[in-house]
């Protein structure tokens, strides 16, 4: 089992790293700001932990700047180990539905958190909101399912 969780993960990584490729190229073309949620939902943490990052405010801003983000990339990384823990039970499962799988399991992982730390709530997102959510999340499933699938066994 610890082969196809590593394979996971790794595939998990090349993921990501089609996730940050997508919102990145979304942000260029429509001139659209970065997300404040990944450093909200640290400054929340913090709140309810009494935790403090730095002895001053702009040392405590810059490494939530830096912290945010690892969180998507270890949500990244552990959506890719669920999907070869779900790929190695499984193997006879299609793998475009692996693909949205890993996609969905990635959205709801990174979204998860920030509804329940109240930082965001999807209720309230436009239809922009939506697409520039669940785009990067399908391109992530879709290179992580590629990535594992192209590892020989």
């Amino acid at each position: 089992m610890t082969h196809y969780l590593l394979r996971g993960a790794l595939a998990g990584a090349a993921g990501t790293t089609a996730l940050n490729t997508v919102t990145y190229l979304d942000m260029a073309l429509r001139a659209r700001p970065a997300s404040t949620t990944p450093e909200t939902t640290v400054q929340k943490v913090e709140d309810l932990t009494g935790a403090r990052l730095g002895s001053d405010a702009d040392e405590e801003a810059h490494r939530r700047s830096g912290l945010g983000p690892l969180l998507g990339i270890a949500t990244g990384v552990a959506a890719g180990a669920l999907y070869g823990a779900v790929r190695s039970r499984w193997p006879g499962l299609p793998v475009p539905v692996l693909a949205v799988g890993a996609g969905a399991a990635a959205n709801l992982g990174s979204t998860a958190p920030m509804v329940g730390l109240g930082v965001t709530d999807p209720r309230e997102w436009s239809a922009t909101s939506w697409v520039s959510d669940l785009v990067p999340h399908l391109a992530f499933g879709v290179a992580t399912a590629l990535a594992y699938e192209s590892f020989d066994e």
